[in-house]
């Protein structure tokens, strides 16, 4: 365990998450972005990695590339799961803001049991995404009901692509499906998401615009217009509807 800022942290599973979300987000994984991910030296992700490359959780290929072992992976899939039912949790029943719930569940998912993901699954009702609308991976092994089993195997193929692929000079509908992990540790960000209606589940008209993505949600009211600089756009992952005439404040 390593104390940090944000309490104690198992660096093995905070690099096994990372690799998992890197993947997840369809980056390479490489030593380089843990470093970016988790604002360390490249000596002391070069030292970890070569530990965790000996105790059999990941291999590096000859192009630099980070590979999970089976072991590795299905580590992985248990800190991650453990960490999207911490957010559900901390918002369904503990109503914590939803900019909010990412840095704390970093800190829940080292110490969660299987026994209480179990209990958290059955108090939720059997989630299959977090809150940030990421899937839960690895539910199957917590024993799930054959309906729940199912939903979950059904979202899998909704996955979304980046804002940043699908915004053009010209008006995209959409609908946001999910916001990446690395997005999620800048609580300013999500706010601004938030107060912006781009959440998971609502519909928005996206324009490429300058070096970003100019988003417009709208609900019964009004109409909200929000700017997005690229590398957050591109962890915003939405699925594309119909190109529109017209975008309400643009």
């Amino acid at each position: 365990m390593q104390l940090t800022a944000q309490g104690l942290i198992d660096t093995t599973e905070m690099y096994l998450r990372t690799v998992f979300e890197l993947e997840e987000e369809g980056v390479t994984p490489l030593r380089a972005r843990i470093a970016e991910r988790l604002a360390q030296s490249g000596p002391t992700v070069s030292q970890t990695v070569a530990r965790m490359e000996r105790d059999g959780l990941l291999h590096v290929a000859g192009d630099r590339q980070l590979a999970l072992s089976d072991v590795g992976r299905a580590l992985a899939t248990r800190v991650m799961r453990k960490h999207r039912l911490a957010e559900c949790l901390l918002v369904g029943v503990i109503k914590l803001p939803w900019e909010e719930v990412h840095i704390e569940a970093c800190r829940w998912e080292h110490v969660i049991s299987e026994n209480v993901e179990r209990r958290v699954c059955e108090l939720l009702g059997y989630p299959v995404r977090c809150p940030h609308g990421n899937l839960i991976p690895g539910l199957a092994e917590l024993g799930l009901p054959g309906e729940a089993q199912q939903r979950a195997l059904a979202a899998m193929g909704e996955t979304g692509e980046a804002m940043t692929k699908v915004a053009s000079r010209v008006p995209v509908q959409a609908a946001v499906l999910r916001i990446g992990e690395h997005v999620q540790s800048d609580q300013a960000v999500m706010l601004k998401l938030r107060r912006g209606g781009i959440q998971p589940g609502r519909d928005v008209v996206l324009l490429a615009g300058g070096d970003g993505v100019h988003v417009t949600a709208s609900d019964s009211m009004n109409a909200i217009s929000t700017e997005l600089p690229g590398h957050v756009a591109a962890h915003i992952f939405v699925s594309v509807g119909s190109p529109v005439r017209a975008v309400a404040g643009a």
